[in-house]
Order: C-alpha cells, then structure tokens, then sequence
C-alpha cells in the first residue's frame, strides 16, 4: 500500500533563506552529476556514487555528506524518467549512437532528504541546513503518525511552490518514478539540453566574448 502526506512549513523569512540556499547548491551539485551521466551515459546510482562522491565533497563541503548522496540519488531518479520512460523522446532507443543530451537542474529543482537528514517527532521535525538544523512546528493526526511508525518512509522531498515550502513523504513499496512524469515530458525544474543545441549556444558565446575583446 502507498501514500503521500504533503505538509506546508511555517517558515518565516529567515528559514526560507536558508532553504532557498540550500536549494540553490543542491541543484548546482545535481549538474554537476547530469554531466558525470552525460559523459558516462551512466545513471546507475551506486555506480555514480563511486565515481563522483568524493569530487562532490572536495567541491561542496558546506553540503555535508548525506546530502550529496542525496543529490547522486536525484540525478540517478531523474535520468531514469528521462532516458527510460517508454513515451520520453530522450528514451535510450530512440537516441541510438547520438550523445545523451544535458540534464541542467534549475534552481527550483527539489531537494531529497532522508532519516539522516530530516527527523519527524510529534509535534515538530528538524530539517538540515546550510547552516545548521531547521525546526519547524508540526501537528500531524494520529493517522498520519502511524504512517511514520509502521510504513516504509520512501522518499521525503522538499519543493517550493510560489512562496512556500512544502515537504512530501512518501510511504510504502519499491522506487516507481515512471508514475509520476507526464508522457513525453521531463519534469519542469530540468532542462534537457541536446548537444546541438549546446555547441551552438558555446559557439555564440564564444563570438559575443571575441568581439568584446
């Protein structure tokens, strides 16, 4: 059985900052996976991990450890809507020997948290942040408490929507990402940029650059 709890934070300006911050970097660290994927046409999560972990801490260690194996597990979630749906335009068989496009995360994409990094009590949680731990009140039914206590916690997300914060937890069976993309569509925090269209924006920049000199 599965189910999804969406619960707004109370956040006042100061906590919004700091997850508008931590958004920010988390997307910056996810591209700098896409393009591991690009090169490797790679997207296999544990295979990622080995190949970028200590890369992503040497460049952002103000995100801390869990958090970057979080960023690895996005990029890898997402790859696989984009690259394996049977309706995407970017599916594997349809690419053939053409190079994967980019995966660019824009600053809106959500941030994925896990035990580590969020815990649910009663009558609040704590949250991880740039700068140290985020708490918020939290008044949850009784029905939902169980949830936490006897369900698989599957996945815990953090999104923006217009100027709240929002956090999903899902609970329930196995990884089924095919379920929640629009056929034919990647999700709307990405960008997938084709390499044509990569080299020709290179190649305009480049000009701009050469013609100011």
């Amino acid at each position: 059985m599965k189910s999804n709890l969406l619960v707004t934070l109370n956040a006042d300006a100061l906590q919004k900052q700091r997850l508008h911050a931590l958004q920010c970097l988390f997307a910056k660290a996810c591209n700098e996976v896409a393009r591991v994927v690009q090169e490797t046409r790679c997207w296999h999560r544990v295979t990622l991990h080995h190949w970028v972990y200590r890369m992503l801490r040497q460049r952002f260690p103000e995100l801390g450890s869990q958090m970057i194996c979080n960023a690895i597990y996005s990029v890898s979630r997402t790859a696989r809507l984009v690259f394996q749906h049977p309706q995407s335009p970017w599916h594997l068989s349809r690419l053939g020997e053409k190079p994967l496009p980019l995966l660019r995360f824009t600053d809106s994409a959500p941030v994925y948290f896990d035990r580590h990094t969020l815990n649910v009590r009663q009558s609040g949680l704590s949250m991880y942040s740039l700068d140290g731990r985020l708490h918020f009140d939290l008044q949850l039914a009784p029905l939902q408490l169980r949830s936490f206590r006897e369900q698989r916690l599957k996945e815990i997300v953090l999104f923006r929507e217009g100027e709240e914060y929002r956090l999903s937890f899902s609970f329930g069976g196995g990884e089924d990402a095919f379920s929640e993309q629009v056929a034919g569509e990647a999700p709307e925090y990405v960008l997938v940029i084709e390499m044509e269209h990569e080299r020709a924006l290179h190649h305009a920049v480049s000009s701009i650059a050469k013609e100011a000199a």
